[in-house]
């Protein structure tokens, strides 16, 4: 075991784990932080999204030992009061179902409007691509993307 030192959402926090624990154990099991999720566990759905420096990463397969001069953003910490603009269009339009892959899926759509403030819908569908929905929500999570980006 080893003592590192990362920032989630803005606070410095130390933990104790082995260097190759994942930071998606590290968030869930060490601090508490559940929102985001595991699924496959090897980078192919993206329910365990999160940001590290604003950019969109599996959480799953990133050694939190590797993050250590990084802010993460977990959806815990993308708004205080859930108010971020693909939060809000999310609501609005009604995007989740079984809600599984909705942390994920949000963290990935605001990494990419941190990039691109306006991207067309084949930009969309390609940063979207790296994000799987067992329910098939694809169309409204695409209409709220496009939502979020005139919001913002």
């Amino acid at each position: 075991m080893a003592k590192f030192n990362l920032k989630i959402n803005g606070q410095k926090r130390e933990v104790d784990v082995e260097e190759d624990t994942p930071l998606l154990w590290v968030l869930r099991d060490q601090l508490g932080l559940v929102g985001t999720k595991y699924s496959c566990g090897i980078a192919q759905c993206g329910a365990c999204t999160v940001h590290k420096n604003g950019e969109a990463i599996f959480s799953c397969i990133t050694p939190a030992s590797s993050l250590t001069e990084d802010d993460i953003t977990t959806i815990e910490g993308l708004s205080e009061e859930g108010d971020h603009p693909v939060q809000k269009a999310w609501q609005e339009v009604d995007v989740a179902q079984c809600g599984y892959c909705q942390a994920g899926q949000i963290m990935n759509a605001a990494a990419l409007l941190n990039k691109n403030s306006a991207p067309s819908m084949d930009e969309i569908d390609d940063a979207m691509n790296r994000n799987i929905c067992r329910c098939g929500t694809y169309h409204k999570i695409r209409e709220a993307v496009a939502m979020a980006a005139k919001l913002k």
